[in-house]
């Protein structure tokens, strides 16, 4: 049985016309029995029918369950059937018998659900309350994970678990016992509290009441008062007009224009105020409750049955209408949820923000965590712990909400407890991924590293190491021209050191996130020539370009870039080593500049062997190296492409015209009117 059902019983729309049609079969029965079934047997099955009805039902059906059954007693106990006569003591006992049935059925249902929900309760709280800590999961915790289970398909339960749940999410105390606050700032509450037993007002009882507002709802009975007697003085003043027929048909449409406008218990309220209007007025005898034709009280009954048959299906209807409505609804917001995750807000903060949002309130996300519920995400206004409901997503892991309109159902709710629990998780798996790529990266640099460290680092140490010695013998007379020789080596690869060592320095800063630009206005052809006399060495060995030989091609009126000197240098100075490290002797490479599009294009030209398309993307790795023709260790072109992005510019490798590489580095342009920092300073 649904929740709704065993807490408030069967709805009165579905049971009024059921037990209607029960004591009409029983009223046909007796009149076609032609007396074999005494009056006391007429009241005993009117009585079970009544009473079966009011036990079943909410407790507000009882009232009109007793009139009717007090009609079908007082028509259908003795020849002639169908004949109402109030007065007798058959109408009284039948009176008495049907009040005493249908109001003490209907207290005796009530009492019956409150004690078969609390003796549930009891039986979940007695069971879990032995343990404050979080139960285990193992064989061993069988019995609290029953308890467990238990609870979350208790009757009542306005707690929303996912499939499989069997343990209580959180620690659970007694009712009345308090702890501490934990980490969120939440503090420990009653069983009641932490594990809410009860639905939420607001959707399930608007959906008992068809989605009617209270405003109709007295709309309805407003019209029921004023209407039915208008109607009344307008039938009684068309007299013979019309027929006993007209006026129920008449009054018939009048009781379903109440259904259409207040829901069923005003068209309830109207059924039973228009039977008797029509039995006053317009029944012979008048102004008497006797009915003296059998066949009018048969229509006043059928009047009643019909009226309230009609009423629950509009009713019916109505409430099938605002599900579909509310429906719609949870669909839309679940979708728009949904592409709101898939739009790029796939964080437990970005649902929760959405669910805020829309339904309002606020809503928070708490994780079980070392005994605590440890807040992971929140959203929302001031927080309300008291009136705070508890969605469980997972077992140790819920969502809170306060203060979200009447739209926000249960259902809703678990949606976006689910969505934000699956966003946690892949916001999770992400940080996994990304600490798992970035030890990856730096395994992968060190290994790098360590083969540099064995051969580029060693070489050049061993050269000046053996340099160093040989000019310290003192059993061996040097020329001047050896010891030049010995000095330019020592110089050559100390300076092969330093560079070296600055790339990877610039690496490292890189990698760390320690590298903070400082961007200013900045002259191409006053940094360029810096980058190029830092490479100025002795010379070079026969086959390689000389740094003196890189042209340096800057036009006039070419404007300042939006660059860190010091970096740009470095740049610059990188590209300019690549390139003369791979251009021949008889075609020297260049720098040139251009202006496009609002930027200014660096493009450092050699016209040597050049780069597949496939490996040009590679060249800008740390330790990529295509070749071991040219010494290196692949640093340079990755420090390069590293400052150019922290600069906000961009580099790109390309094909030169006729053979070669050409690299292009992207900077936006300095506002007008600025002065270059280096020439400002000159």
């Amino acid at each position: 049985m649904r929740r709704g059902l065993a807490r408030d019983g069967v709805p009165a729309p579905y049971a009024l016309p059921s037990a209607f049609a029960g004591l009409f079969v029983v009223g046909t029965v007796a009149a076609g029995l032609h007396g074999r079934l005494t009056a006391t047997g007429v009241l005993i099955a009117a009585a079970v029918v009544v009473g079966g009805a009011a036990f079943l039902a909410e407790p507000l059906a009882a009232v009109p369950l007793g009139a009717i059954g007090w009609l079908t007693v007082a028509g259908f106990s003795r020849p002639p059937y169908a004949d109402l006569r109030p007065t007798g003591r058959t109408a009284a006992d039948a009176a008495v018998v049907m009040a005493a049935t249908a109001l003490g059925s209907a207290a005796a249902g009530t009492v019956f659900r409150w004690l078969t929900r609390r003796f549930t309760l009891e039986n979940v709280s007695t069971a879990i309350s032995g343990d404050d800590r979080e139960p285990a999961t193992g064989p061993g915790s069988a019995g609290t994970g029953a308890a467990a289970a238990r609870l979350a398909g208790a009757p009542g339960s306005g707690k929303a678990v996912s499939p499989g749940e069997g343990r209580p999410p959180h620690p659970v105390r007694r009712p009345g016992e308090t702890g501490p606050a934990d980490e969120a700032g939440l503090p420990e509450l009653p069983l009641a509290n932490k594990i809410p037993l009860t639905a939420p007002p607001g959707p399930d009882r608007a959906d008992r009441q068809g989605g009617i507002s209270a405003r109709r709802r007295l709309s309805g009975v407003a019209l029921a008062l004023v209407g039915l007697p208008m109607l009344t003085v307008i039938l009684v003043a068309a007299g013979q007009r019309l027929n006993f027929a007209d006026d129920l048909l008449v009054f018939l449409l009048a009781v379903v224009l109440v259904t259409v406008v207040g829901g069923f218990w005003p068209a309830v309220l109207a059924a039973v105020a228009a039977s008797l209007l029509l039995n006053w007025f317009l029944t012979p005898p008048l102004h008497t409750f006797t009915i003296g034709e059998p066949r009018n009280l048969l229509a006043l009954v059928l009047f009643v049955t019909v009226a309230v048959a009609v009423s629950s299906i509009v009713h019916v209807a109505a409430r099938h209408a605002a599900q579909a409505a509310a429906s719609r609804k949870e669909t839309a917001s679940l979708l728009a949820l949904a592409r709101t995750v898939l739009g790029g807000a796939d964080s437990p903060t970005g649902v929760l923000d959405h669910l805020t949002g829309t339904l309002g309130g606020r809503a928070e996300l708490q994780e079980h965590t070392a005994g605590r519920w440890i807040r992971v995400a929140v959203s929302g206004g001031t927080r309300d712990v008291a009136g705070a409901s508890r969605i469980h997503a997972r077992p140790g892991l819920a969502l809170l909400t306060s203060g979200q309109t009447s739209a926000a159902t249960t259902t809703l709710l678990a949606g976006f407890a689910a969505q934000a629990a699956a966003a946690l998780d892949r916001e999770r798996l992400r940080m996994q991924a990304s600490q798992a790529e970035a030890l990856a990266e730096g395994n992968r640099i060190r290994t790098a590293l360590l083969a540099a460290v064995s051969h580029d680092l060693r070489t050049p140490l061993a050269s000046i190491k053996a340099s160093v010695s040989s000019l310290r013998q003192t059993d061996v007379q040097w020329t001047p021209a050896d010891e030049a020789d010995l000095l330019a080596t020592i110089e050559q690869n100390a300076d092969r050191l330093d560079g070296l060592i600055g790339n990877l320095l610039d690496l490292s800063r890189l990698h760390t996130g320690s590298l903070e630009p400082f961007l200013r206005p900045t002259a191409i052809d006053e940094v360029a020539p810096v980058a190029l006399r830092g490479l100025d060495a002795p010379d070079a060995p026969d086959g390689l370009t000389r740094p003196g030989e890189l042209r340096i091609e800057v036009p006039d009126g070419i404007p300042l870039v939006r660059a860190d000197p010091g970096l740009l240098e470095r740049v610059l100075a990188n590209l300019f080593s690549n390139a003369l490290r791979h251009s021949p002797p008889d075609r020297p490479p260049a720098l040139r500049a251009r202006l496009a599009e609002g930027t200014v294009l660096l493009e450092v030209v050699d016209h040597g062997q050049g780069v597949p398309d496939g490996l040009k993307e590679r060249i800008f790795e740390a330790f990529a190296r295509l070749d071991d023709r040219h010494p290196g260790v692949g640093l340079g072109l990755a420090v390069a492409k590293g400052f150019a992005e922290a600069m906000g510019g961009a580099i790109a490798a390309v094909d030169t015209p006729g053979g070669g590489l050409t690299v292009r580095v992207t900077l936006p342009v300095a506002s007008s009117g600025q002065r270059s920092t280096l020439g400002a300073g000159q």
